[in-house]
């Protein structure tokens, strides 16, 4: 479902000015009437594309969501030095304060999608269509309000919880709802789409790429792994393996733009060369993140502007013969990219990311690459699973050779090249998979994520204290709610410490 496919009617641009950054504090100022525009199934189906659209801007997924990797300490800014990346400097030395853009992003990027899907799901159940595509598209529009949701949640702790789209006369400053209250409405959301996404082969030509029914069963998974639920994710784990769902015989497929949305692929932020767009706005179609983490000075790629320079403690903790680690990383006397050879001079700690680059041939300008970012693989599926059954106390089950089909950590580590982990005990058992899942998704913004879930955040606050980032504590665990909408909006309180 490349994004350039989807076709935006003049009249659903003008609804969904709706959409703006601040909209949970200002009023709809659009003069369309909507009964006019949900009439057709073209209607139905612009509108649940534009819900997707959000995933892709520079607040989420195209920088926002993967610079989390620099939170968690796998990397630093790099970039051009000095203030070239304060906000995210800040917030990765754990000094963020309430007016850090970076923050305001993330809390103002998921709103709109939220606006959108909650829109789509009032209108589209009365609507005279096709069941199976209304179905379809009601099942994309909870898995995305939920994506969303969860984005949110995780980042922030409560936050305002709404269901129905904001109209003129509503009230405009909602409170913050409690997390837990939160997360059932997630979990709601994610079940109904598994109930109404079709699986993934039933998309075809352009829709490849939609949410299915694998996507929502693996982000509830995800969901369930964050809140401890441990046979949840077992089960769900399970049912994503029963879609058909298996791991790329060779890891860096899952990396290459010419064989995206492929077999371990759940879900993708889809991204597209060559759309015609501004590459700082918001209707900007292709990736950044080649242009933005590409060597800086090296000339390997268009733009080339040296973000997210992997640290030495994290290139330390590759294992002797990890195969992931040519594929992510740029090191002196690595392979070559693209016929050049890499030159620690390059970066500010000796190291580039090599895994979202893309060569010339595909990407003639820095503001055209088509690479999809990768938001749930299977290889995080059977990490999840094994985890689960640690948790469980079916920790031998964990650990089953890679040659057995049941097995979920070995299954993993023998693509990367790795020896099978056997006889470990439950506590080095989950060190061992967490220590796993950072390799394994390194630089796919799930870091952070895993590091404030494990014990409470407690896990992430050691580690970060042993690599030297002794400002960290549980304060920071949550962002803090932006002041500026907190000026906005009175009843929007502060988390604790900020």
């Amino acid at each position: 479902m490349k994004i350039n496919k989807y076709i935006f009617l003049s009249l659903l641009a003008a609804f969904m000015c709706a959409c703006s950054e601040d909209f949970l504090t200002k009023a709809p100022e659009d003069s369309i009437n909507t009964a006019n525009f949900y009439k057709i199934k073209d209607d139905a189906i612009s509108a649940i594309n534009g819900a997707y659209q959000p995933l892709q801007w520079p607040k989420l997924y195209n920088m926002r969501m993967w610079t989390t990797d620099i939170m968690a300490g796998n990397s630093i800014v790099g970039a051009g030095g000095g203030t070239d990346g304060i906000e995210t400097q800040d917030e990765a030395n754990f000094v963020t304060a309430t007016d850090n853009q970076g923050v305001l992003d993330l809390w103002r990027g998921p709103w709109p999608g939220i606006l959108r899907c909650n829109i789509i799901l009032q209108k589209v159940p009365s609507m005279n269509i096709d069941e199976n595509l209304k179905n379809r598209i009601l099942g994309e529009a909870y898995f995305l309000r939920a994506h969303y949701y969860f984005i949110l949640v995780r980042f922030f702790g409560d936050v305002p919880l709404q269901l129905v789209p904001v109209e003129p006369g509503d009230n405009l400053y909602p409170s913050r709802t409690p997390k837990d209250q939160v997360y059932q409405q997630i979990i709601a959301d994610f079940s109904q789409a598994i109930s109404l996404l079709p699986p993934r082969e039933q998309y075809t030509g352009t829709d490849i790429g939609r949410a299915s029914k694998g996507s929502a069963a693996g982000m509830l998974a995800k969901v369930y792994l964050t809140l401890g639920n441990w046979q949840r994710v077992v089960s769900l784990c399970d049912t994503v393996k029963n879609l058909g769902y298996k791991l790329n015989a060779n890891y860096a497929d899952n990396f290459d733009p010419q064989k995206e949305n492929g077999i371990e692929s759940l879900f993708e932020v889809q991204y597209v060369g060559g759309a015609g767009y501004d590459f700082w706005s918001n209707e900007n179609q292709s990736s950044w993140l080649s242009t933005f983490t590409g060597p800086r000075g090296s000339n390997m790629v268009e733009g080339g502007w040296g973000w997210n320079q992997p640290t030495q403690e994290f290139m330390d903790a590759y294992e002797q013969g990890d195969l992931r680690k040519d594929v992510t990383v740029l090191y002196e006397g690595c392979p070559k990219f693209d016929g050049m050879d890499y030159k620690k001079s390059y970066s500010m700690t000796g190291y580039n990311l090599r895994k979202f680059l893309v060569l010339r041939s595909i990407a003639p300008s820095y503001d055209n690459n088509p690479m999809n970012f990768p938001v749930l693989r299977y290889g995080d599926v059977l990490l999840m699973k094994a985890e689960a059954l640690n948790e469980l106390g079916r920790t031998a089950e964990a650990q089953l050779p890679s040659s057995d089909d049941n097995a979920t950590l070995n299954k993993v580590r023998a693509r990367a090249g790795l020896p099978d982990v056997s006889g470990l005990g439950k506590d080095d058992l989950r060190e061992k998979i967490l220590h796993e899942r950072r390799m394994e998704l390194a630089f796919e913004g799930q870091r952070w994520f895993d590091l404030i879930r494990v014990d409470n955040g407690q896990y992430g606050i050691n580690f970060l204290h042993s690599i030297g980032k002794t400002n960290m504590s549980t304060k920071f665990l949550l962002l803090p709610i932006p002041q500026k909408e907190r000026d906005a909006n009175p009843n929007l309180s502060q988390n604790t410490g900020y």
